[in-house]
């Protein structure tokens, strides 16, 4: 069960340190209000609306406003990341080993498996108190 435990801590805690230094953008492209696609680490597809107005009248000298637009979303993960430890504070130093310390103390067995009170017989019970006066635990 620890072992099945500490495993599934190591492993979300690989997650969250991998999700939080990742960067990505996010594409997005608009016709008018409409969003028509949507793309994650790539270019959204356009609809070709922009194609059709520049092919409609190459006469006119007016130029239509185009109706698509494109929107994009950079998500920055973190760069700041400490990569050495090499100087640790006093403080710093005395939480790690007390944090070791408490982390391991709870998981050592004892050092004899003796049972102490194996020779020993249990006491004469002349009658059964429960019974007696009707106290069960439920």
């Amino acid at each position: 069960m620890r072992k099945v435990l500490h495993k599934i801590m190591s492993l979300s805690m690989a997650f969250v340190v991998l999700f939080s230094t990742m960067s990505f953008s996010i594409d997005l492209h608009y016709c008018g209000d409409t969003l028509v696609d949507s793309a994650i680490f790539h270019k959204a597809k356009t609809c070709k609306m922009a194609m059709q107005n520049d092919s409609s009248n190459t006469n006119c000298s007016i130029a239509e406003k185009d109706c698509c637009s494109n929107k994009e979303i950079v998500i920055d993960g973190q760069d700041a990341l400490k990569l050495t430890f090499d100087k640790l504070t006093f403080e710093q130093q005395n939480f790690v080993a007390s944090f070791t310390y408490f982390y391991i103390k709870p998981f050592e067995g004892t050092a004899s498996k003796e049972v102490p009170y194996f020779d020993y017989r249990p006491p004469f019970v002349k009658r059964n108190v429960q019974v007696l006066h009707q106290t069960f635990l439920i």
